[in-house]
């Protein structure tokens, strides 16, 4: 892997953490941490791909194309989507300790969000009808979350409004040119109960292309204080990824221009399945304006699948 910090690593650029038929695979050993994952597949036309689960739940998330899931007796037909900046996609949930087979007629790319657990939760398919979109922020720092893998609130049980998962969570995030997202700073590095969850996380990143030309951005991450002390200011490019063992995160810049998207993968040891952070203090204020600003007009970036902004 390599990094803007020849010391550390935690900015892992494209092709770095390719292995076989995987553009990105990084898991606990690589990343030196006890449970996010993340492996991007890419397929060829009429290509296939078998894994086993292992001790870990996976959901496969297709960035472009579609794709055909068989695992526990059972098929599952992903629609997918052209991109990640064309739409809400579908998607499939693994449980640990299975077989599946990933195959694709037209070929594609395929995310792979994965979490160490302990309970084995049934194999189901996620609708792309079923996936709450959400508008968050305000002026400039206005984004879109995809919540398909999200955490239910605190308190809220599955049926409020989470993804049944023992400890994935997993969100997608779209940030139109020249916005600031991942902003105030905020931090998941320590477990304060009904405060702040103990999470590890992967940023995966891909940027829309304009005028012929490649997109860029830039992700912080400030030490906090505790564990390994993140420090990264990288410039992120279509296939790059920053792991977040620690640290204040934020800002995820987009340069005008050029939408972003970041795909977060999250997992811990709590007990309880929940994201909570806490924002940087210095920072935190940013949020009292929010009311005043209206939501960029460029937003939601695309339509719900049932024909209306979610």
């Amino acid at each position: 892997m390599t990094s803007t910090d020849p010391s550390t690593g935690f900015h892992v650029q494209a092709g770095k953490a390719a292995d076989g038929p995987y553009l990105v695979d990084i898991g606990p050993e690589r990343a030196g941490w006890g449970y996010s994952a993340l492996r991007v597949l890419d397929l060829p036309p009429g290509g296939s791909h078998s894994l086993a689960t292992g001790d870990s739940e996976w959901i496969v998330l297709p960035l472009s194309g579609g794709c055909t899931v068989v695992t526990e007796g059972e098929v599952f037909e992903l629609h997918g989507r052209d991109s990640v900046f064309s739409g809400v996609t579908d998607f499939v949930y693994l449980p640990r300790d299975a077989h599946a087979r990933i195959a694709s007629g037209a070929g594609g790319r395929f995310a792979l969000t994965g979490a160490r657990c302990e309970r084995r939760l049934p194999a189901r398919y996620g609708p792309a009808s079923g996936v709450p979109v959400e508008l968050r922020g305000t002026g400039n720092c206005s984004r879109q979350v995809n919540n398909f893998a999200a955490a239910a609130p605190a308190g809220g049980g599955e049926s409020g409004g989470g993804f049944a998962c023992d400890k994935l969570i997993a969100v997608e995030v779209l940030t139109p040119g020249g916005n600031w997202s991942s902003y105030p700073p905020h931090k998941h590095d320590e477990c304060r109960p009904g405060e702040e969850s103990e999470l590890e996380e992967i940023y995966y990143f891909e940027i829309a292309e304009a005028h012929g030309s490649e997109g860029i951005g830039y992700q912080r991450v400030s030490p906090s204080g505790r564990g390994r002390g993140t420090d990264v200011l990288a410039e992120v490019r279509s296939g790059d990824a920053v792991l977040i063992p620690d640290g204040w995160h934020g800002p995820s810049i987009a340069a005008p221009g050029h939408t972003m998207y970041y795909l977060n993968v999250m997992a811990g040891p709590g007990e309880e399945r929940a994201w909570l952070i806490r924002d940087h203090p210095d920072h935190a204020w940013i949020r009292s304006t929010w009311p005043d600003q209206p939501v960029d007009p460029r937003l939601p970036l695309y339509e719900a699948p049932d024909g209306g902004p979610r």
